[in-house]
């Protein structure tokens, strides 16, 4: 197709403006640079041909932004970035904020284009007086260019090259600004200039640091605050005001005399505000795992999302968690804020996080695998006692090496008994220690003969599947094993999602039955929580929703729900497991939550360790107890499975049904007013809550672009709704 007349003459009319400010940028800032303007001439020819053919779509108009997280009920829980930024909309900024930058950094902004010609003049006057370069008459607009630059360079020599003094670093400025200002209203490059200055003490972003220095909202700032803020942009390390409050307070009051002197306030205001203090409230910068409300449970989450970022290639890794940091995500977990706060204080309730033994609790939702809560009786912390190890968790989520399971491993042998027809009432002779030969691994090898004995030699006589189990008699499951085999044990244990804690197979020994496998308590109670679900194992989940800031959901590794034993067998297991908590149970000192539970105790060799893991219909948890500094050197005497982990299992499982609340849907709201959302989702049951960042959508400005989460959330929990800033936007 040809193209139209009016269409070419448009183009030509753009290429010449192009030219003309190619060749007029080329001396001016030849001029503006080398004061003593021997640079002009051939130099000047060659940037203006530079200027032209410049490649300006190197540059996102997207600074960095941090990633949030959030609970399933929508509480935020942590955040990741590698500039502390809020961006907010230009009406979200007061407007004597937006006066006083405009005052100090660019009066005439409204009125010039790319370049302002009157203030470059000015400083090309200043400059050639005094011989060197005092004034660089930058425009905002360049300013704003040169900190999208900044916020794109990626290593340190692109960082320097943004940064040097040179010509060729202010020629580039100019071009990227002359872009800016064909493709951005002004109204758009201000607010973006707004949301991407540095405003000193870790604040990017006018919304960041009226947060950081006063404890408010943008659009809240006062006069005398607007003028400490814009003062700070100049040199933000030299004005920071909490490092250096006498620079800043000088500059603060020059900043007010620049507005007396544009006649924006009077010299009476300027008079008693200069008088004043400052008056900060500073509020700390709070960001990563170590600050989150929810620490340990953000190690698990982080790792998930890097290894999501990354497409699960570790060489990839780094990369993956600069993207987090910059990349402004929107991240739902299945964390349930209410429940994880009263496990915790479940756990506290029975330990000291001064103390080296160390209790790790974790719950998992029946017939999801959603990872509910995730709580350590240690502080996260760098310095003794406290700890950063994940100890809940598998090395692959920041634990360590993990914790011997104990009995509760025995139910794996049960299942696999079961599966292969034994009766329930099918029985042995135990006797209180055993000596049992003929095992043979998976590859059929033939294992040492294994001597095995109950916690007390007198604990012996005939037991079936249901005594033996409710007795956790272990020379009654050395021979069930035998009877099996091992390698049935192991490979339906595999079945239910265990592994070790340090990402190895399960080792196939005679003692696995007894839990001498170390592994997490996240993989137990998920794997518990498979039997409760009638035999649908789910692999545990802890990220519902990742957004980018667009509104564009990542698509999430699938959900695995498998049917890995039949419904009979593990309502059989269920039913036999609650027998723990009869008369003649290990369990039946310990208080029920309701009445519909099961569970096992374990308490591992030598007392290293103790374990509980338990069940309802709806919620599976698993609680370890042990010295982590080593639990075959520290044993923990005189502790069993039913002792201290099944009363923290006990307390926090009470804790989670009391707040237990299940997913329901969130309506589809894409395109609706911000009313008809809020009035929907509280018809459905959840909460809204408005995003202060609108976002560039299709949709009309001030409609509903899309919502987090979009899918489901928890019965009572918050969506967050953001709102389109139009097409254009």
């Amino acid at each position: 197709m040809l193209e139209s007349g009016d269409r070419r003459e448009t183009r030509l009319r753009r290429a010449g403006r192009l030219a003309a400010m190619g060749a007029f940028a080329g001396c001016l800032v030849a001029m503006l640079m080398l004061p003593g303007l021997a640079a002009i001439g051939m130099g000047a020819k060659k940037m203006a041909s530079d200027f032209e053919n410049m490649d300006v779509q190197q540059i996102t108009r997207s600074p960095s932004v941090r990633s949030t997280v959030y609970s399933a009920d929508g509480h935020e829980i942590a955040t990741f970035f590698s500039e502390y930024r809020e961006p907010v909309r230009l009406d979200q900024v007061s407007p004597i904020m937006k006066k006083t930058i405009l005052a100090v950094e660019d009066a005439r902004f409204y009125e010039h284009g790319a370049l302002d010609v009157k203030g470059t003049l000015r400083a090309l006057m200043r400059n050639t007086s005094v011989g060197e370069v005092r004034e660089g008459g930058s425009s905002l607009t360049q300013q704003y260019a040169k900190n999208l630059l900044l916020a794109n360079a990626r290593t340190d020599q692109e960082r320097q090259r943004v940064t040097a003094p040179t010509v060729f670093r202010k020629i580039r400025e100019l071009r990227h600004a002359l872009h800016l200002e064909q493709t951005m209203s002004k109204d758009q490059i201000f607010e973006g200039y707004l949301n991407i200055a540095y405003f000193g003490a870790g604040a990017y972003g006018v919304q960041a640091a009226a947060q950081r220095y006063f404890g408010k909202p943008a659009s809240q700032l006062s006069l005398a605050e607007a003028a400490l803020l814009a003062g700070i942009t100049k040199n933000p390390y030299a004005y920071d005001p909490l490092l250096h409050p006498q620079a800043a307070k000088e500059r603060r009051d020059t900043v007010l005399m620049r507005m007396t002197e544009l006649k924006l306030i009077t010299e009476a205001q300027k008079k008693e505000l200069s008088a004043a203090p400052l008056k900060l409230k500073p509020q700390p910068i709070r960001g990563g795992c170590s600050t989150s409300r929810a620490p340990f449970y953000c190690m698990y989450v982080h790792s998930e999302l890097i290894k999501l970022l990354s497409k699960g290639d570790p060489k990839r890794a780094k990369e993956a968690g600069e993207l987090l940091q910059r990349g402004g995500y929107q991240v739902r977990t299945t964390l349930d804020w209410d429940s994880q706060r009263g496990v915790q204080q479940a756990v506290n309730a029975h330990t000291s996080h001064e103390s080296d033994k160390v209790a790790a609790q974790a719950i998992v939702e029946v017939g999801t695998g959603h990872l509910k809560t995730l709580a350590i009786s240690k502080r996260f912390g760098f310095k003794s006692p406290d700890t950063t190890l994940n100890l809940a968790a598998d090395m692959a989520h920041g634990g360590g090496v993990g914790v011997s399971a104990g009995s509760t491993f025995k139910i794996f042998t049960l299942l696999a008994a079961l599966e292969k027809g034994l009766p329930v009432k099918t029985s042995f002779h135990a006797p209180g220690s055993t000596q049992i030969g003929g095992y043979r691994d998976c590859q059929g090898r033939l294992l040492p003969p294994w001597q095995v004995k109950n916690s007390h030699e007198s604990e012996s006589g005939k037991f079936d599947l249901r005594t033996g189990t409710a007795q956790s008699v272990n020379t009654f499951y050395a021979k069930l094993q035998h009877q099996i085999g091992i390698c049935s044990a192991v490979k339906m244990a595999h079945r239910f999602g265990m592994k070790r804690a340090d990402g190895k197979p399960l080792q196939e020994v005679p003692s696995q039955v007894l839990g001498s496998n170390e592994i997490d308590m996240v993989h137990l109670a998920a794997a518990y929580a498979g039997i409760a679900n009638h035999g649908v194992y789910c692999s545990p989940v802890a990220l519902l929703e990742v957004t980018d800031p667009s509104g564009k959901k990542l698509a999430l590794p699938k959900n695995e729900c498998k049917q890995v034993v039949t419904r009979q067998t593990a309502d059989t297991t269920y039913d036999i497991m609650r027998s723990v908590f009869g008369e003649k149970g290990t369990a039946a000192q310990v208080g029920k939550p309701s009445g519909s539970v099961a569970g096992k105790t374990g308490t591992c060799e030598n007392f290293s360790c103790a374990v509980f893991a338990g069940i309802s219909r709806n919620l599976s948890s698993a609680v370890a107890y042990w010295d982590y500094r080593g639990g075959f050197k520290y044993p923990v005497y005189g502790v069993y499975g039913a002792g201290t982990p099944a009363s923290i299992w006990s307390a926090a499982l009470s804790a989670a049904h009391r707040t237990y609340r299940p997913l329901v849907p969130v309506p589809q709201l894409n395109g609706t007013s911000l009313g008809t959302a809020m009035t929907v989702l509280q018809q459905t049951g959840l909460n809204g809550a408005v995003s202060a960042k609108p976002v560039a959508s299709k949709l009309p400005k001030g409609s509903v672009a899309y919502v987090a989460p979009s899918t489901q959330s928890e019965q009572g929990g918050t969506v967050t709704i953001f709102l389109s800033n139009g097409p254009s936007g």
